[in-house]
């Protein structure tokens, strides 16, 4: 089964909510499958085939993996993991591993992000530092910021061991909380943060 993520906010096969929360999906380049996210952990599911969509909710789960309980369009459970433990934190305790925000991103996430049990990130916890590092998310939490939120809702995840020399880079720009990021529009966007991804790896 071959799965392909749709980034972009506009595709006339998902209703624009769904592709505001990055929850559209394209199974072998013809079927739609959008999850709507309803709840702190419910999306809605909506697809042809519910007896085969188990691999594209584990691949949905790669992206939100705080999203445990899938319904179908009836109200009926269709597929259900463990529990993931949440834990709130002050926003600007967490340790970002980006330093730019996209402003046509912002734009979006604010047509969904209306209280803090919208803004759940991923992160790993530093013995050195002793805090938390934000692994993804840095666009919900610059929203979250701008807009007063003095808390978002964590879950400990796991990375590999870039992540700790994208955080190196991010505190050579003075990047240690959320409110240190820089807000792009889109396309010097696109050119900084690829041109440092592009630069970090060929270096490696």
């Amino acid at each position: 089964m071959e799965i392909e993520r749709i980034d972009s906010y506009t595709d006339i096969r998902f209703e624009q909510e769904v592709l505001f929360q990055h929850g559209g999906f394209i199974v072998d380049g013809k079927y739609p499958c959008a999850f709507k996210i309803t709840g702190i952990n419910t999306a809605v599911v909506d697809y042809h085939d519910y007896e085969s969509v188990l691999p594209v909710i584990e691949r949905f789960r790669f992206y939100s993996e705080h999203i445990t309980d899938f319904y179908d369009k009836s109200g009926n459970c269709i597929a259900k993991f463990p529990a993931v433990l949440l834990k709130e934190l002050p926003i600007e305790e967490l340790q970002p591993s980006q330093f730019y925000a996209d402003e046509d991103k912002v734009s979006a996430v604010s047509r969904f992000v209306k209280s803090k049990q919208d803004v759940i990130i991923p992160v790993i916890f530093d013995k050195n530092m002793q805090r938390y590092i934000s692994l993804d998310g840095h666009t919900r939490m610059y929203y979250a910021y701008s807009h007063g939120f003095k808390s978002v809702y964590i879950f400990e995840s796991e990375s590999d061991i870039d992540i700790y020399g994208f955080v190196s880079e991010a505190q050579k720009r003075g990047v240690t909380k959320i409110s240190d990021i820089k807000l792009l529009p889109h396309k010097q966007y696109e050119i900084c943060w690829n041109k440092f991804c592009d630069d970090y790896f060929a270096q490696k």
